[in-house]
């Protein structure tokens, strides 16, 4: 399975990170460096759980990160 980041800039100056494949994974940052970040966290969180609570399988995973946002 495969996942991307797609990050925008807010209006009010904010960056928001998500992970469309994941639905529920996103978070804000100052920067799209920081938003960034944060979603990778939460994404890998959010797998563990699932996992841990046998809601997934094991299956092989790539991360494609954006060169610049």
């Amino acid at each position: 399975m495969n996942f991307s980041i797609e990050c925008e800039e807010e209006v009010d100056g904010r960056w928001l990170a998500e992970v469309p494949q994941l639905p529920g994974v996103l978070c804000y940052g100052k920067t799209a460096e920081e938003a960034i970040a944060k979603v990778e966290v939460l994404a890998l969180r959010a797998m563990a759980e699932r996992l841990e609570h046998n809601e997934s399988r094991p299956v092989e995973i790539n991360i494609s990160l954006p060169l610049a946002a």
